[in-house]
């Protein structure tokens, strides 16, 4: 298994994992970060990065 060499792709991978965990055992994550996350996954998926 490979791992992207994409920051955005990575980093909405990640965004995707936490929001899972904290569906399933109730983790309080704060939105702010959870946000800020999303936000620059957007970006660098956009950018191409």
């Amino acid at each position: 298994m490979t791992i992207t060499r994409n920051i955005g792709f990575l980093l909405l991978a990640i965004y995707l994992i936490l929001l899972g965990i904290t569906g399933l055992a109730a983790v309080a994550i704060p939105s702010v970060v959870m946000a800020v996350l999303a936000l620059i996954s957007g970006i660098f998926i956009l950018l191409g990065r």
